[in-house]
Order: C-alpha cells, then sequence, then structure tokens
C-alpha cells in the first residue's frame, strides 16, 4: 500500500514537472517566433477576402486588417511583418512574387496555397450553377490534379521558402470545410453537393499536410475551429453564396479569421 502511493506520488510530480516544462517551451517558443521577423504568405483565405476592411495599398489583394496574419502580427509585435498574401494567388504566384521579404531572420512563416491551382472558384461555380452530377464530376477532376500534380506545386514552393528562410518555423495552414450536413432547414445546395464540397476541402487538406510534414513543415488544421461554425450551422463563420460581390463567396468572415484561423495559428507559431 505504501510503495503505490509512494508510486502514484512520484508519478504526479513527475506529470507536474513535465506540465511545467512543456508550458516553458511553448511560452518560448512563441517569444522565438515574435523577436524575429514574421512574413504572411499564401492566398485569398491568408490575405483576409471576405473579412472586409481592406488595405487600400492591397488593391486586388484585398489583404484585411481582420485577417489572421495581421491580427497575430498585431498581438505579437514581431520585429518586422510583411503581409503578401494575395487573393486569388496560386503556387507560381508565391515564388514568383512573395517570397521577397524572406531572408535569415524571418522566424516565422504561415501559409495557405493550393486550392486556386485545384481550381477552386470554378469548383464553386460549377456546384452553384450546375447540377449534383456536375459539381461531382468538377470535384473528382479536382482531386486528380491533388493526387498527381498539386505535392509537385507544393514541393517548389515548400522549398523555395526554407532556402530563403532557413531558420525560420513554417507554418502550412489548411481549409475549412464549407457546409454543416444533415440541415434539412437550410436553402441552397443539395446535400450532395456539401457533402462532395466538404469532401474536397478534407482531401486538399491531406494532401497539404503530407507535404508540409515532409519537408518539416507544421499543420495547422482549422477544421476542429470551424466545427460549428460552417454554412449552415446557423452560427456561420463562412460566407455563403453572395451575389452582390462573388469572390467573397465561400471565404471566412471577420470571426472565421478571428476564431477559426488565428487560434490554430497561436497554439503552433
Amino acid at each position: 500500500m505504501r510503495r503505490s502511493r509512494f508510486t502514484a506520488y512520484v508519478a504526479s510530480l513527475l506529470l507536474a514537472v513535465g506540465t511545467v516544462l512543456t508550458g516553458t517551451a511553448a511560452a518560448q517558443a512563441a517569444d522565438t517566433a515574435a523577436t524575429g521577423g514574421y512574413v504572411a504568405l499564401g492566398d485569398s483565405y491568408s490575405s483576409g477576402l471576405g473579412a472586409g476592411s481592406y488595405l487600400t495599398s492591397s488593391g486586388d489583394c484585398k489583404r484585411s486588417t481582420r485577417a489572421y496574419p495581421y491580427l497575430w502580427a498585431a498581438a505579437n509585435s514581431p520585429s518586422s511583418f510583411d503581409f503578401t498574401a494575395c487573393s486569388g494567388a496560386r503556387t507560381s504566384d508565391v515564388t514568383a512574387s512573395q517570397l521577397g521579404p524572406l531572408n535569415s531572420s524571418t522566424s516565422l512563416v504561415s501559409i495557405t496555397i493550393g486550392g486556386n491551382d485545384a481550381g477552386f472558384a470554378d469548383i464553386m461555380t460549377t456546384c452553384v450553377l450546375q447540377s449534383d452530377s456536375a459539381c461531382v464530376s468538377r470535384i473528382n477532376t479536382a482531386k486528380a490534379f491533388v493526387d498527381s500534380t498539386l505535392p509537385g506545386r507544393l514541393d517548389s514552393v515548400y522549398s523555395a521558402i526554407r532556402t530563403r528562410a532557413p531558420s525560420a518555423h513554417v507554418v502550412v495552414l489548411g481549409y475549412p470545410r464549407f457546409y454543416k450536413l444533415g440541415v434539412s432547414t437550410c436553402l441552397g445546395l443539395s446535400e450532395t453537393k456539401r457533402r462532395a464540397l466538404n469532401d474536397a476541402a478534407d482531401y486538399i487538406d491531406a494532401a497539404t499536410e503530407k507535404r508540409a510534414l515532409d519537408h518539416g513543415f507544421t499543420f495547422g488544421d482549422v477544421r476542429p475551429t470551424f466545427t460549428g461554425h460552417e454554412i449552415c450551422s446557423g452560427d456561420s463563420w463562412m460566407q455563403a453564396v453572395n451575389w452582390l460581390n462573388i469572390p467573397e463567396s465561400y471565404h471566412p468572415t471577420a470571426a472565421g479569421q478571428s476564431g477559426g484561423y488565428l487560434p490554430v495559428l497561436n497554439s503552433v507559431a
């Protein structure tokens, strides 16, 4: 009995010490990220399209002061902050025009990329305007692209980032699921289309995560934080089809950036 109590005491002590050390390591990692430069790369999910409050200087890139990179920089005061993410960007756009600020003193890089390469805009247009079968067919075409071509394109981007910023902690963030399923009162797309679109998000996230991890980067999965806040949830953090501003459709709102993306970056940065 005494030995069992002693063993339990030692185990609890080790657990407490481990918790303290883990917390200390996390705090040190956050301090390291904040003391160096932060560069935010990527597409519209990083630029903040859909969140409003766009920086005039960003033009068609639609960089928002409500986007998760801007919010993270405001809260953590890195030594420098370069926000080059741009709405509509593909992998080739990142390598061609977004990597300039990266250097040996960059300590944190974040990026979302790959959706436009896979035909995000065309998928959404097809699924909104055409039949269930046309929607599913277009998504299957995108999945084939994700299998055959996207990994190589992601490799090119990730390798370029590492070459230019050899010491940076690189966080690759994924895409959320779009719809809450099984909601009969939600008007708009059919359940077949909603499920297919969610599956497409899962598919590209899986491919992106694998490539990110293979490069030694961190993958930030935003699907858990967006759960309960999909379109049709009653508390959506995603823009539904916006006929007055089509480009903003299917993008995170300001709440999606602050409540969906920012906590994930905070947890791994």
